[in-house]
């Protein structure tokens, strides 16, 4: 059985989530804690429950989602797990802050472990699978957990929406191409998006203009 904790992180309002199961080893989802107090959160949750992290994933490489990866990095030993389409994307991230006149609290100089679609990683007795979905960014992804019918959809899904497109790397045609790999999935799996509330499949296939069976 898995726990989930969000932490809402950063002027832009993203989901970070920390995810455990009964062997205590968690992954770090999203890390996008810009301001002290939310780093010191992240880490007294993991203290408090006994957490043991063993993966710092990103859904995709904007800045939003990345701010909290070298405080991660640094305290647990980590490599930044990320699609190998974005990895240049995160490393330019200081570039991406002064186009929105933010200022980076530290440089973007963890190491990077690259995924690719299909890909599994692996942490207590729960594995997820990595499933492309360009479109908000060329290596945007979904991370499906099957077993516990959850997936973690960055920007490319949200309640009711989708990311915007409008970026570098962004392809309107691509992320409706992308959104066709949702339709298979079963009407009552969690869908916990980047940003805003957690939906269903079934929700958004009632719902989201942007699916269609």
């Amino acid at each position: 059985m898995l726990k989930i904790e969000t932490f809402t992180c950063n002027m832009l309002q993203e989901n970070c989530y920390v995810v455990s199961d009964e062997s205590k080893e968690c992954v770090i989802i999203d890390c996008g804690a810009y301001y002290e107090a939310e780093k010191l959160a992240i880490e007294k949750y993991i203290t408090d429950n006994e957490l043991k992290p063993v993966h710092l994933i990103a859904t995709h490489g904007h800045l939003d989602h990345n701010f909290g990866n070298p405080f991660i990095s640094k305290t647990y030993s980590l490599p930044l797990e990320i699609d190998s389409s974005d990895a240049a994307l995160v490393r330019a991230t200081e570039k991406q802050a002064a186009l929105f006149g933010i200022t980076l609290n530290e440089p973007m100089d963890m190491d990077i472990k690259m995924f690719h679609m299909g890909d599994r990683i692996k942490f207590g007795s729960h594995e997820i699978e990595v499933i492309e979905t360009p479109g908000h960014s060329m290596g945007s992804v979904v991370l499906y957990i099957k077993d516990e019918k959850l997936a973690f959809t960055g920007d490319t899904l949200f309640r009711g929406s989708i990311g915007r497109t409008d970026f570098e790397g962004g392809s309107m045609l691509m992320i409706i191409q992308s959104l066709r790999m949702f339709v298979q999935f079963p009407d009552d799996i969690r869908l916990l998006p980047g940003h805003g509330q957690e939906t269903t499949m079934g929700y958004e296939l009632a719902h989201n203009p942007y699916l269609d069976r």
